[in-house]
């Protein structure tokens, strides 16, 4: 029998989906989407031995790999946190600070770590003063010699590894040390923030274009990269510990470079460092503990914003609508008036932490929020009240669980190389306030306002969820929406990350001076797939809206469901990365 053609597109479509069906296959939903979960780009990764994310994918093998010899959950983090360093130096690396929080499941508790550097002893708010006069500047410059603080991440690596580690030291860093003999190969994303960051860095004083190009220019996706200098540091470190760094041979070399290029950290700006245990701060949020570290990170504006968004019935309002956006974006601005007030280095000045945190003192700020856009905000009294990074995550058959994050803060930190190290100094030192008046204002020995944080979930004092949203002021907002996304809205891990974000901007910095507040509302970008009539709604209501590529975070999680016995994975679609298991 001979059948026509079919001349209609439509009615091929039919017929075809009519064959697959009667043959048991599902179509998909769209293109780029599956079917049962209209909001994701892929299923979460899900593993009973283990599980590793990261943000990028050969990073996170090495994290699997060292689960796989045995290693536990704390050794992964630390390898996998080697490897970024060498693999996205665009976002970490050795010459920058880390945090992390760690679920024991021996001890069945939760320990904080802050692993951040203060600066220089030998330069003081007078001197930084009259060479930011010589720059023509009011605040503290992104690059150069200036900015830089003491890299605290290998003091937080040894620190992680004397409490929790099973495999030696020189185990864990031989991966990456392989991998930046031998080369590896650059990744999409990475790739294109090397290129944009590369012609800010290069001028600065040391061997910045000799350790991070190739033959002038920045390398290009896929192609191989080594770092031999890099792998002599670490081998260094394998061998000779943290003392190598801060008391041994790396600290004279950075003492002596920074004398001969006018440079002010010294040898015992390295021999007086000290990382801290800390303990993780919480609040309930509709029966789920979420943990934060205390200041002198951002982590705490997260619960502070689920302090206030509390009281409202998100999912009524609807995921992403009008109403739900424009709340949690007035929420967002309330708390960040405080983040710039109050978040510091408690060595230096007392902090209402307890006050912060308060349930009390969210109900008066919620007050605030009306029908409108706030256009002038100033942060509260809590005393009232008293009573580009990299993030990763890893847990292991044992039960162990960290939340980590490492970063040199300004991408490539301060484009700053002593020559033969191979990594760059950070620039966190840029996140001092120059008013003599701020409790963060600058002062020798002392840790900048940090904007780094690991956060962590637990219920019923079971551990549950660990996770992060790298990105500057966007981190504390992207927790906030990767919560609201899971227990409000009942989103699976991946989905929670997948969904369209919303970024909040033009909010005080704890960089400005001590009288500053928010006085024109700020800007709210919004990623594609919010409605245009949502977007509508918003501006009606005075927020000034705009859309943006980028800066919406990086996203990594691992979730424990405790009835299967296995881990499930999340990593963030808008970055290279990846989470596996086994």
């Amino acid at each position: 029998m001979k059948t026509k053609p079919l001349r209609s597109p439509a009615a091929a479509v039919a017929v075809l989906t009519m064959l697959l069906l009667g043959g048991g296959i599902a179509l998909a939903a769209g293109p780029d989407r599956i079917v049962g979960m209209p909001g994701t780009t892929r299923s979460e990764v899900i593993g009973a031995n283990g599980m590793v994310a990261t943000s990028q994918p050969l990073a996170t093998q090495i994290g699997v790999q060292v689960l796989r010899q045995g290693g536990n959950a704390i050794d992964a983090a630390i390898a996998a946190n080697a490897a970024l360093g060498l693999m996205e130096p665009t976002g970490c690396g050795i010459g920058g600070d880390l945090f992390a929080i760690v679920w024991s499941a021996r001890e069945k508790k939760l320990y904080g770590l802050n692993a951040s550097g203060r600066s220089p002893l030998g330069l003081s708010l007078r001197e930084v003063k009259r060479q930011l006069k010589k720059l023509d500047r009011e605040d503290l410059p992104p690059y150069g010699l200036l900015p830089i603080s003491v890299p605290g991440a290998v003091d937080g690596w040894f620190m992680l590894h004397e409490r929790f580690g099973k495999l030696p030291m020189s185990q864990l860093l031989a991966p990456a040390i392989d991998y930046a003999e031998q080369g590896f190969p650059l990744t999409e994303l990475i790739a294109h923030y090397w290129a944009r960051q590369l012609p800010l860095l290069n001028p600065q004083p040391g061997a910045f274009a000799e350790t991070f190009t190739i033959d002038g220019r920045a390398p290009v996706t896929g192609e191989l990269f080594r770092n031999p200098d890099l792998a002599n540091t670490y081998r260094q470190l394998a061998t000779g510990g943290r003392e190598v760094f801060y008391r041994g041979e790396i600290a004279d070399k950075i003492d002596a470079f920074m004398r001969r290029e006018g440079g002010y950290l010294r040898k015992r700006d390295l021999e007086r460092h000290t990382s801290e245990w800390v303990e993780p701060v919480s609040v309930n949020y509709r029966g789920y503990d979420v943990w934060e570290l205390p200041p002198v990170g951002q982590g705490i504006a997260a619960l502070q914003m689920l302090n206030i968004l509390e009281a409202y019935d998100l999912k009524a309002m609807g995921h992403n609508s009008a109403e739900f956006l424009h709340t949690v974006v007035e929420a967002k601005k309330l708390v960040f008036e405080d983040r710039a007030r109050y978040y510091h280095d408690p060595a230096f000045a007392a902090q209402p932490l307890a006050g912060l945190l308060s349930k009390a003192y969210a109900a008066e700020r919620r007050k605030l929020i009306g029908a409108e856009a706030a256009q002038r905000v100033d942060a509260g009294n809590p005393n009232l009240y008293q009573g580009d990074t990299i993030y990763l995550a890893s847990a292991d058959a044992e039960g162990n669980m960290v939340s980590l994050i490492q970063s040199n803060y300004r991408g490539m930190g301060s484009g700053v190389v002593v020559p033969g190290l191979g990594f760059v100094f950070q620039d966190r030192g840029q996140l001092f306030s120059m008013d003599p008046k701020h409790n963060n204002v600058y002062a020798p020995g002392k840790r900048p306002f940090h904007t780094i944080i690991p956060a962590f979930v637990t219920r019923d004092g079971q551990p549950l969820i660990s996770f992060g949203v790298m990105g500057g002021g966007m981190q504390p907002q992207g927790h906030v929406q990767i919560l609201v996304n899971m227990i409000d809205f009942g989103m699976n891990l991946q989905e929670a990350g997948d969904a369209p974000r919303w970024r909040h901007s033009g909010s005080t910095q704890p960089t400005d001076g001590a009288g500053a507040y928010l006085r024109d509302g700020g800007r709210l970008a919004l990623e594609s797939g919010i409605d245009y009539t949502t977007v509508r709604e918003l501006m009606r209501r005075g927020h000034k809206v705009q859309y943006a590529r980028g800066g919406y975070g990086g996203y990594q999680a691992i979730r424990y469901d405790p009835q299967q016995g296995v881990y499930y994975g999340a990593s963030e679609s808008r970055k290279d990365g990846q989470a596996a298991g086994y």
